[in-house]
């Protein structure tokens, strides 16, 4: 069997992108019921730190939509194998939850939703083959699971600061999945740096 073969019988499906300044965030089912749960929010953070945490809340959400354009942009390349691209399209359907959770969040948060980009600057010429675009999906988890370690501290509202060092474990698990499904040890290291 095959390490695409073996991701897919174990049917792992999740996929992120870059929380700040490069790295992405998702929300698990567990952070999506925390955060569609709070009738009071609003009420956990204010001033200053409510427009902190919303700063860290719209970044995220325009990570996941630039996710959902990436593994469209997958999934639509020609390059992909039946099973890969099954797999691409389930990790774009937890990046569109994870867009609508983070955009419900902002607003619970008494924000505004920002209007996403037309256009992403993804490396297309870079992308001839399957592998190309697992490496790149790949490199766009790393760079989510580095995100969440410096956001996670950021937060000012407690109960935001756990549910992103749960998605920091599911982004943990993304990486995981496509360095396995590129024949790469999947857990390459103790700690993450």
């Amino acid at each position: 069997m095959t390490p695409i073969e073996s991701v897919s019988a174990n049917r792992w499906l999740p996929v992120r992108r870059r929380l700040l300044s490069g790295a992405g965030l998702a929300l698990s089912a567990t952070a999506v019921a925390l955060l569609g749960g709070r009738e009071s929010l609003a009420a956990a953070a204010s001033g200053g730190e409510t427009e902190a945490d919303l700063r860290i809340l719209r970044t995220a959400l325009a990570a996941e939509r630039e996710a959902i354009a990436a593994y469209q942009l997958g999934a639509d390349s020609g390059l992909l194998t039946a099973d890969v691209r099954k797999l691409a399209i389930g990790f774009q359907s937890h990046h569109k939850e994870h867009a609508d959770a983070l955009a419900a969040t902002v607003r619970k948060l008494g924000g505004t939703v920002p209007a996403g980009k037309a256009d992403h600057a993804f490396p297309t010429d870079r992308l001839r083959s399957q592998t190309d675009v697992l490496q790149f999906a790949a490199s766009l988890e790393k760079g989510a699971v580095s995100a969440y370690l410096g956001a996670v501290p950021l937060f000012a509202d407690r109960q935001l600061a756990q549910v992103a060092a749960s998605i920091l474990g599911d982004e943990a698990m993304h990486w995981a999945v496509l360095r396995q499904a590129l024949g790469q040890d999947p857990v390459p290291a103790a700690f993450m740096a």
